[in-house]
């Protein structure tokens, strides 16, 4: 199909809140493996051994709880096995033959980290610890974890066996498992107590429970192979960060350090606005095309200047296209490389192109004609 491209490079300086003009070092993070994600886009904004495959402990419990909640069984009542019982390691203290549902299992999965409870759920959810094993690899697949392999839905580290991840999968699985309410809800709940006993379980994740104001979930784990391992989250001025880090003796604190340099240095900004596009000219399209949603994306103050947005309209013909049809797309880029799209539409209707609120921010709009010129 026949395209007419247009490229607006923009140059925003001072369009966009003042930030500080330095983007501080990392130092001191004890951390072997780590990432720091920006949740809605997936950009990674630091890393260090990121792709690293590694024993992970029982962040794995993150896997578990997203495969029971999307199971739909959560209001299901799961009998306890024997074989539940007598896992090692950190427990919720269940008992053979005990009834309970299994949304009181994944509480006690991600707040106590029981894997007594991780082995129940499996059971539940999978028929078997080996067929619920099958599908957290599967999902795995799905979500894009390429080195990643599960042997168990806790984290255990068991002999002979291979079970391991890296701390770009796990942000993967944690932007993806983020994406569900009921996920959010249990990761970020500080205390929970069942109907079914007379005493409260208190989340393990400290930065939650006192440490980090704009914590907003995550999984501890740990087992003497794996050292320290942890997953987080937290939300800030309307931005979202993950962080991963496994074998970090000072955890906690590479996790707030993390997170203040991606809030400070990556703010969330408003690359392209939604409504009228004024740089498309061309008579049938002019005044007559818009983006229904913004683009937004976590840059520094430098990378804003290296933003450009290539408008592809498709070549009109005699007729006005439909209204609501999609007629082009602006693509994103940053220092020369796509980081995002919006669809083009049409409208019958003549549209409005641009606010005092964009004219007053831009200081200077270039524009560089690629193929047909526009008339107009």
């Amino acid at each position: 199909m026949l395209l007419i491209c247009l490229t607006i490079i923009l140059i925003l300086i001072g369009t966009f809140k003042s930030q500080t003009n330095y983007v501080k070092a990392i130092g001191g993070i004890s951390a072997r493996d780590v990432v720091l994600m920006e949740e809605k886009t997936g950009r990674v904004l630091y890393g260090k051994n990121i792709h690293q495959s590694e024993k992970i402990a029982s962040i794995t419990k993150i896997m578990t709880a997203i495969l029971a909640i999307e199971s739909g069984k959560m209001k299901k009542t799961v009998t306890v096995s024997w074989n539940a019982v007598r896992t090692e390691g950190s427990s919720i203290y269940l008992k053979t033959g005990q009834k309970i549902k299994l949304e009181d299992l994944v509480y006690g999965l991600m707040l106590r980290s029981g894997n007594d409870a991780a082995n129940a759920i499996a059971e539940a959810v999978g028929g078997s610890v080996e067929g619920f094993v099958y599908l957290m690899n599967e999902k795995a697949k799905e979500i894009g974890m390429k080195d990643t392999y599960f042997s168990n839905p806790s984290g255990l580290d068991e002999k002979g066996k291979e079970h391991y991840s890296s701390a770009y999968d796990m942000a993967l699985l944690t932007r993806y498992a983020m994406h569900n309410p009921i996920y959010q809800k249990i990761a970020g709940t500080k205390i929970y107590r069942s109907d079914s006993w007379d005493y409260s379980w208190k989340n393990k994740n400290k930065l939650l429970t006192s440490m980090y104001k704009f914590s907003t979930g995550g999984k501890t784990g740990f087992t003497k192979k794996a050292g320290r391992t942890l997953v987080s989250t937290a939300s800030k001025n309307n931005m979202n960060l993950i962080v991963v880090t496994l074998n970090a003796p000072s955890d906690w604190q590479d996790h707030m350090q993390l997170f203040e340099y991606g809030f400070e240095n990556y703010p969330q900004t408003k690359v392209l606005k939604m409504g009228g596009i004024k740089e498309v000219k061309h008579k049938i399209y002019k005044n007559h095309v818009f983006i229904k949603n913004n683009f937004e994306y976590p840059l520094s103050n430098e990378e804003e200047k290296e933003v450009t947005i290539l408008y592809q309209m498709k070549k009109p013909t005699k007729d006005n296209p439909q209204d609501g049809q999609i007629v082009g797309k602006a693509i994103i880029k940053l220092e020369g490389k796509e980081i995002g799209y919006r669809n083009i539409f049409y409208s019958n209707s003549s549209v409005k192109i641009l606010s005092k609120e964009i004219i007053e921010q831009t200081k200077q709009l270039f524009l560089h004609f690629i193929g047909e010129k526009f008339n107009g």
